[in-house]
């Protein structure tokens, strides 16, 4: 079980019938608003509604890696781009849609839906 904390910091507890063990697996230093897992598990996006995207891998148990900062006071959600785990997508309050390469946070394209979004 992966949460986050209100100070950023992504814990995980691993159950095993009623013993429990607690693990700190990474801290950002910045409120986490969303965890969401990549289709296969192998990875997991930890968003910011300051608009910033760290991604942590649980099997390598390193520290999670700044993916992107879109620096946007707008920033409302981001998301794994499927199938496969290769892109982000991001969207803006004022429906503004963003892809990013995951491997190195490059923007690469956008879509303005026109309209304001709300999650």
């Amino acid at each position: 079980l992966y949460f986050s904390a209100q100070e950023g910091i992504l814990i995980f507890y691993h159950i095993k019938d009623l013993q429990y063990e607690i693990k700190i697996c990474a801290d950002i230093s910045q409120p986490i608003s969303s965890l969401i897992f990549s289709p296969d598990y192998t990875s997991l996006l930890l968003v910011t509604d300051q608009g910033t995207v760290y991604s942590y891998r649980p099997a390598h148990s390193g520290e999670a890696v700044k993916l992107l900062d879109t620096s946007s006071s707008c920033f409302l959600a981001a998301g794994f781009l499927t199938p496969g785990n290769n892109y982000c997508v991001s969207v803006t309050i004022s429906g503004e849609v963003q892809i990013w390469s995951l491997e190195d946070g490059t923007f690469l394209s956008k879509l303005n839906l026109g309209i304001e979004v709300h999650v």
